[in-house]
């Protein structure tokens, strides 16, 4: 059975995944900003480890992973935690996941929560401010192709382990809204399979781009490694922490 931690698990896609990797056995590390996220909600009997931490703030993030760190390596992280707008888009969407990654003990395999919305978002960095994502035009779909393009230069700079970026659809979600037409079983299907399923019935073994288990082309930039280094460097630079091409 797989250790599996998913971000952002107290509601929707998030809460959908956790639930039913921990009920197929597996043991589920649940994140959410805090217990007050989980009020209400169903989650599984079977989930037996939460951590709490406000992916906004790097401090949070920086004591969540090495709380983490704490369980051993991992055998997957899902990086579901997002949000739609704000000026803490690219905090939570992209700067977190990176952060993690770059401090956690490298896991066997790493799930981002893309979206199709992610083709919209522009190549340009020079104008880039990872503190403010609102100096950009469409800063959700940016940040999609930045996390997008994280788990493509995973995929090439740990080749050992295994990386992937999911488009879960429209899905009636807090983030949704009710009126989405694509289907929330579906919409999380494809991140346990990501995480649990024996890697030679997964094709490709790394650096897919995924919709309902099949995989699809992503926005140019997010396979590019010139992109992608010259992301990584921002990142790097924002955080003050390197990611390392071998894990820490």
């Amino acid at each position: 059975m797989a250790v599996v931690l998913v971000t952002g698990a107290s509601t929707g896609l998030g809460l959908s995944t956790a639930n039913e990797l921990a009920d197929a056995g597996h043991d589920v590390v649940l994140h959410a900003r805090n217990p007050g996220r989980l009020a209400g909600e169903k989650v599984s009997d079977q989930v037996t480890e939460f951590v709490y931490a406000d992916l906004s703030d790097r401090t949070e993030t920086a004591r969540l992973a090495e709380q983490i760190d704490g369980f051993g390596r991992l055998d997957a992280v899902i990086h579901n935690a997002g949000i739609l707008d704000g000026p803490a888009v690219f905090a939570v969407n992209i700067v977190a996941p990176y952060l993690l990654t770059a401090l956690l003990t490298p896991p066997k395999r790493t799930i981002v929560l893309s979206s199709s919305m992610h083709r919209s978002g522009s190549p340009d960095l020079d104008t880039l401010d990872l503190a403010d994502a609102g100096v950009r035009r469409r800063p959700y779909d940016d940040s999609k192709l930045y996390v997008t393009a994280l788990a493509m230069a995973l995929a090439r700079l740990r080749p050992d382990a295994m990386a992937h970026a999911v488009d879960p659809g429209w899905v009636p979600t807090r983030m949704g809204g009710r009126s989405a037409p694509d289907s929330l079983i579906e919409g999380h299907r494809t991140q346990t399979w990501l995480a649990t399923a024996e890697p030679s019935a997964i094709e490709p073994r790394t650096g897919g781009y995924w919709f309902h288990r099949t995989p699809r082309r992503p926005h140019p930039a997010a396979v590019d490694p010139r992109f992608q280094e010259a992301l990584l460097e921002r990142l790097a630079a924002h955080t003050g922490v390197r990611l390392a091409a071998g894990g820490r």
